[in-house]
This record gives structure tokens, C-alpha cells and sequence, in this order.
């Protein structure tokens, strides 16, 4: 799609342009022939190290931008995301390649593999399975009963994912109009679990609105998970049953997360932390240690806290 096109799409003013623009990403990670977005005057920032070939902003900001980058104006930069998200949504079924089978792997009658996957040695992929186009999995595998695996998502070596949980859905994005109504933001990237990862039974990881979801090597996800698009799970971290993440939150390695534990959005978690059960996480944390509650407090204090209302009420 050319760059003349997309501003006709949007509704920008006229860029004659016949630049062809390959696909979308974020300021920090666009290169040459993609185009990029500002949304949030948080980013403004990143506007001057970006590679982008374009980007969409308001026409304040056009001023910010590096010399030969073009600038496409819009009032409403997040709602021209969405609407252009549409036109860089790759099918369902992409590839006539038939799906590549690696020596020594079993699978079972019902399972389904689409054209361009490719499967490693010594995997068990069980009734019910369905892996995406171009999706990847590695060695010894283990895929229970009703896992799916959408298309593009990389899955390590000694992965096991246990029955009904669905690897590469689409995250919950939308833009808002006016009017109340929602519009689909695309979610073009994927999903790329390392070696080692265990996901439990009925869990699911978001894909990338642009990029990967990360599961770092290690980390083992529980039953009844939920994990947002663009977030990145250190190392060997825990996530136990009901917790969550929101969109574009990173924890470091190993941190530990406790049930029904959840973090909001584009959040830092420091590495080695642990959050104890129910534990409601706004704001990023930098400093390792135990922590409890919403609102966060260190585990101590809200232990003693817990102690002074219950010697309240005995009064």
C-alpha cells in the first residue's frame, strides 16, 4: 500500500507520494517502509529516534519529527491506527506450502495443521490441536487436548501447553468514536513462548498489537491465566491461577505472581519481586521485595495494617 493511498484512506491532507509501506509498528521499533503512530504525548520522545518511514500524529506535533520523514496528520491518531490495522491483517490461511513434520512426532487424527507450519521432532500434538499458518514449534513439544496455536506464534523447545488454552488471540484493543462505538484495532503481531515454558490448562496469551508477546525461558503460567498483548514475562517467573496482566506490562526474572494478583497496563515489575494473592499492581514497581494488597504496600505493612483493623473492630 502506497503512502498516497493510506492518506486517502484516512482522510489526511494529499501526500503524492508512491512510497509503498510494508506494514505497521511503534515508534521505537518501526524501520524503513513502516509507518508509525503518536497517540500519547508520553511517546514524544521517541518521535526523534524514530525509523520510521511515516507517522501519524496530530498536526501540533508534525514539527518533531526528523527530516525525511513524512508527517501524516490526523486528529485523531489512535481511530486512523485502528481503521488502517484493517488493511495489514494477514488471512487466516496465507501459504500453499503443506505443514513440515519433524522425525519422530506424533500426531493425533483430529489435530489440525495449516499450510506453512512447522512442527519439530518428537512433539505430541493431541486431538483437538490447531496450529496456524507459519506458526513454529520446536522439539519435544507436548500440545494436550484442544490447544490452539495461532498463526505466526513461535513455541521453544520442551514447551508443554495443557488442554484448552489458546496461544496468539487477538488482544482487546479498540478505538472509541465519538459516538460511543468500538473499532477493532488489529492485532498484527504474535506470540513467542521460549524454551521450557509450561502454560496451564485454559490460560490465554494475547498476541502483539505490532512485535511479540514474550514468555521468557523458564516461566511457568498456570491454570486460568490471562496475559495481555505485548507483555514480556522475564525468566523463570510464576503466574498462579486467576492472576493477570494487562496490555504491555513486563515483568523481570523471576517474579513471582499470587491468584487472583493482576497488574494494569504498561507496567514494570523489577526482577525477583513477588505479589501476594489478590495483590492490585497500578504503578510500576523498581524495587524488589515481597508485596501485598490495593492499594500495593509492602507484605509487612499490610500485615500489620491487617493486624491494627482487627484489633479495631475487636474494640
Amino acid at each position: 500500500m502506497t503512502l498516497q493511498t493510506i492518506a486517502e484512506l484516512l482522510g489526511c491532507q494529499e501526500v503524492k507520494s508512491s512510497i509503498h509501506i510494508t506494514g505497521m509498528n511503534t515508534l521505537r521499533e518501526a524501520s524503513e517502509g513502516e509507518i508509525s503512530f503518536l497517540s500519547d504525548s508520553k511517546y514524544e520522545k521517541e518521535l526523534s529516534q524514530t525509523r520510521a518511514t511515516a507517522v501519524i500524529l496530530p498536526a501540533a506535533k508534525a514539527h518533531l519529527l526528523p527530516e525525511g520523514i513524512i508527517a501524516l496528520e490526523s486528529d485523531e491518531p489512535y481511530m486512523s491506527v485502528a481503521l488502517l490495522s484493517k488493511h495489514f491483517a494477514k488471512p487466516i490461511q496465507s501459504s500453499d506450502i503443506p505443514p513440515v513434520i519433524g522425525n519422530g512426532t506424533t500426531l493425533y487424527p483430529s489435530a489440525h495443521i495449516e499450510n506453512g507450519a512447522k512442527i519439530g521432532a518428537n512433539c505430541t500434538i493431541m486431538s483437538g490441536v490447531y496450529v496456524g499458518a507459519e506458526a513454529v514449534i520446536g522439539d519435544d513439544v507436548i500440545l494436550y487436548p484442544n490447544v490452539t496455536i495461532y498463526r505466526d506464534c513461535v513455541i521453544g523447545n520442551r514447551v508443554m501447553i495443557h488442554a484448552g488454552s489458546v496461544i496468539g488471540s487477538d488482544g482487546f484493543g479498540y478505538a472509541h468514536t465519538k459516538m460511543g462505538e468500538h473499532i477493532k484495532l488489529y492485532q498484527n503481531g504474535n506470540v513467542i513462548l521460549e524454551d521450557d515454558v509450561e502454560i496451564g490448562a485454559n490460560t490465554t496469551v494475547d498476541c502483539a498489537v505490532f512485535g511479540s508477546t514474550i514468555i521468557k525461558q523458564g516461566s511457568k503460567i498456570d491454570n486460568l491465566v490471562q496475559i495481555g498483548h505485548n507483555c514480556v514475562i522475564g525468566e523463570h517467573s510464576i503466574m498462579v491461577s486467576q492472576s493477570g496482566l494487562a496490555g504491555s506490562t513486563t515483568l523481570g526474572r523471576n517474579v513471582v505472581m499470587g491468584g487472583q494478583s493482576a497488574t494494569a497496563g504498561h507496567l514494570t515489575i523489577a526482577p525477583f519481586t513477588t505479589l501476594a494473592a489478590r495483590s492490585g499492581v497500578t504503578k510500576s514497581i523498581t524495587q524488589k521485595g515481597v508485596y501485598s494488597g490495593f492499594p500495593l504496600m509492602e507484605h509487612k505493612l499490610w500485615l500489620k495494617m491487617q493486624a491494627k483493623l482487627a484489633k479495631i473492630l475487636e474494640s
